[in-house]
């Protein structure tokens, strides 16, 4: 393996919810090893405001984000392609590592519905970064 950061992007249809908080994890538990970006294959005019709560909660301010589109450029300079809920959205380059994680969306669901996605997220981060730092 080379000295490179290995590079994740995070992509969920309107970049709001599922794919800041993995986005959040990454950078947190990684503490800078890794590279992470996170876009929408139509992103929201802003990120879920219940999101920013659930990720508050563990300690990770995500207020700061904002949706961001996907382009083909941010795919192919990602080693990782983690996908939640966008179909056939995403550009597909061989050689990349591609994961399509099914999660409930977010969007119009109160805390108590988000908190057990964000767990979900989390632990599937833990195992990506462990896998991307192997």
């Amino acid at each position: 393996m080379s000295d490179a950061k290995p590079s994740v992007i995070f992509v969920c249809v309107h970049n709001a919810g599922r794919s800041q908080m993995a986005a959040g994890y990454m950078t947190h538990l990684s503490e800078g090893r890794v590279e992470v970006r996170s876009a929408g294959s139509m992103p929201a005019d802003q990120i879920n405001p219940v999101a920013v709560e659930a990720m508050l909660e563990e300690g990770i301010d995500i207020r700061e984000q904002r949706p961001k589109v996907l382009t083909p450029e941010a795919v192919q300079a990602s080693d990782a392609v983690i996908t939640m809920g966008c179909g056939d959205a995403c550009p597909y380059y061989p050689g990349k590592r591609y994961e399509d994680w099914v999660l409930d969306d977010p969007a119009g669901q109160g805390i108590d519905a988000v908190r057990p996605i964000r767990d979900q997220i989390r632990g599937r981060v833990e195992a990506l970064l462990a896998s991307l730092l192997a």
